[in-house]
């Protein structure tokens, strides 16, 4: 009796089960009917729309309008009645499911209840089985009704979208028609020009997006590029370190014995460097330098390294490493520069170098002309195979070019107090410099520019020029100013101006440099200091300032007179008979056609050849270079 009793509980649990199977199985087949009948709908309406657009494009006829818009409403009516329908639908399955959910858990209640009576010693058994079921029941509910619930905001969102498609396809059938409105009441001829005008906005319209999609790309591009660049220079550089390791460890033994054997040798001032290494040594002697390292140790050192090197590649006889030794370094001098191109320190580091590695190239060329002052060991060290005439002349080029970028590289001295303006400031900038320097501040300057250049081993003979284009520039804004300014015209200033340009000469004595031209570029603003205290009265006042002014134009000079401004009641104004004394009389042969200084001009530069007495077998390289990857030969 027990074991009919529970095989036929057995038959009552498994049947409930099977129908809820069915059941679910039923509801999904529902659930996916739903969704394809909403899908066929999506279809339609799209359909719908691209057909309405395509009339609408090819007919210019406000009923076919009309009718395509009818018929878009009637189909958004179906699917909204479908749509309706279909939820009604839904909401009847899911009150099904919940319901038969509940009647499951009433009769697993139920039969759990009754499992005691029976067998009471199958009752863990039984409760577990129960209430695992339960467990199961509840969990898919939870699922059923989250599917439901997900699919109802799908409806949702799919429905407020179609409204929204709705009411844009409403205002551009409604903007159509008021422009067909508008062209049908307009004349044929005013009708094709409205269409031509709207068919260039639209054309605008396009050209504009483009444009700033080729904007978008170009940026992408230039980024792309840049990040590029990093990464092929990173690249380089590992492979460059790599090579040098790999080349270190390739030659331990070999290089060790060789180099005691040359220890017992002559040092005849070559350099050897494995092909692997080239890359290493610009970047290491050239891109990676600063002046700082090498401040202490012989002047221009990384042109005689350089020179070197380029010795031992012609003495191998290697045309291709003599090539490849020139160009990298050239290309390399020129990429450290433009990046530091307002350096004055580094422009005048490199201009002494290359201007030592070309005085080099002419003093080891072999020609009789440059050998005249070599000792007898530096003419045995002279070129044997290549003639390097060309590279000369490009390294000479070069040279110019550092020249001029040192040039400008100068801060501006365009303010110049010590000329005679006293606590004023001046009313030109140059370069966007200071504003303006006084005496002090300006000789200080002077002065830290000729000691750099010095420590750099720059040639005096560029120093000098470098000098007189400086005094240029100081003489030039100075003069501009007192031609421009009528407060600054007077006694005082002049004897005040002829003060700092004695200072200022004095200085250029004391470091060498007053046989430089440098004096000279101060004429002018000399004249001038005179031209304000000299007396301006008579005819005889007149000639003797038209021959001390002789660095000065009539226009200049008449320009300073009619500026000139007494400060007390000792001094007069210059006279209207005076000045125009002073413009009758013939012009000089230097008067200039203009009044101002061309504050831009700059001297052409000369590269006197100067030969080193420096012997190439005595130089040493400081271990803090990092060149141990060279051999000395």
């Amino acid at each position: 009796m027990l074991v009919f009793s529970s095989l036929k509980d057995s038959e009552s649990r498994s049947s409930p089960s099977e129908k809820e199977m069915a059941d679910q199985a039923y509801n999904n087949l529902k659930r996916q009917e739903l969704e394809s009948e909403n899908k066929k709908l999506k279809n339609n309406l799209n359909e719908m729309r691209r057909s309405i657009a395509d009339r609408a494009s090819q007919s210019d006829s406000p009923n076919e309008l009309q009718d395509g818009y009818n018929v878009l409403l009637s189909q958004l009516r179906s699917a909204n009645e479908e749509l309706d329908g279909r939820k009604e639908e839904v909401l009847i399955l899911r009150t099904q499911i919940v319901s038969h959910a509940q009647q499951q858990e009433e009769r697993e209640l139920v039969e759990s209840s009754k499992v005691p009576e029976v067998n009471s010693s199958n009752e863990p058994v039984d409760k577990e089985e129960a209430f695992k079921a339960y467990h199961g029941l509840c969990e898919s509910k939870k699922l059923l009704e989250a599917q439901l619930q997900t699919q109802a905001r799908q409806h949702g969102d799919e429905l407020e979208a179609l409204h929204t498609q709705i009411e844009l396809l409403r205002a551009d059938i409604e903007k159509k028609q008021e422009l067909l409105n508008y062209t049908a009441a307009l004349s044929p001829e005013a009708r094709v020009e409205y269409s031509v005008q709207q068919e260039i906005t639209r054309l605008t319209n396009d050209n504009l997006d483009l444009k700033e999609l080729v904007e978008k790309l170009e940026k992408n591009e230039k980024k792309l590029k840049k990040q590029l660049r990093i990464y092929m220079k990173k690249v380089q550089e590992l492979e460059a370190a790599q090579a040098a390791v790999q080349t270190r460890r390739s030659r331990p033994e070999l290089s060790r014995q060789v180099t005691v054997q040359r220890k017992e040798k002559d040092f005849e001032g070559m350099l050897e460097y494995y092909k692997e290494d080239e890359a290493l040594l610009f970047k290491t002697l050239i891109s990676d330098i600063r002046p700082t390292v090498v401040g202490a140790t012989v002047p221009c050192l990384p042109a005689y390294i350089l020179f070197m090197c380029i010795r031992h590649a012609d003495y191998v006889n290697d045309d291709q490493k003599v090539e490849s030794l020139l160009t990298s370094t050239i290309n390399s001098i020129k990429k450290v520069l433009k990046k530091n191109n307002e350096d004055f320190e580094m422009t005048s580091f490199w201009l002494a170098n290359t201007s030592r590695l070309l005085h080099c190239l002419k003093q080891y060329s072999g020609d009789e002309v440059f050998m005249t002052q070599n000792t007898s060991k530096q003419n045995e060290h002279c070129l044997k195979n290549f003639d390097l005439a060309e590279y000369r002349q490009v390294l000479s080029d070069l040279s110019i070019q550092i020249y001029q970028q040192l040039i400008r590289s100068i801060p501006s001295l365009a303010g110049v107090k010590p000329m005679g303006y006293r606590n004023r400031s001046s009313s030109i900038d140059f370069n966007g410099g200071p504003s303006s320097y006084t005496l002090e501040a300006l000789i200080r300057q002077l002065g830290q520019f000729h000691s750099t250049m010095q420590d750099h081993g720059l040639d005096p003979e560029i120093v000098g020029q470098v000098a007189r284009q400086l005094f240029h520039c100081i003489n030039n804004y100075t003069l501009n100013n007192l031609l421009l300014r009528k407060d600054v015209c007077s006694w005082s200033t002049g004897m005040q101006l002829r003060y700092n340009t004695s200072q200022m000469e004095e200085w250029l004595r004391g470091n060498n440099l007053f046989q430089s031209k440098a004096a000279a570029a101060l004429k002018p603003v000399i004249q001038a200091a005179q031209l304000l205290q000299v007396k301006k009265k008579t005819s005889e006042d007149a000639e003797a300032i038209c021959s001390l002014c002789t660095a000065l134009s009539t226009q200049q000079i008449v320009k300073i007179l009619n500026l000139y401004t007494p400060l007390n009641e000792f001094e007069e104004r210059v006279t209207v008979a005076f000045i125009r004394s002073i413009q009758n009389r013939p012009p000089q042969s230097t008067d200039a056609p203009q009044l101002l200084m061309d504050t831009k001009h700059m001297f052409p530069v000369l590269f006197p050849y100067t030969p080193s007495a420096l012997s190439l077998e005595t130089l040493h390289i400081p271990a803090s270079l990092g060149l141990d990857f060279l051999v000395r030969v």
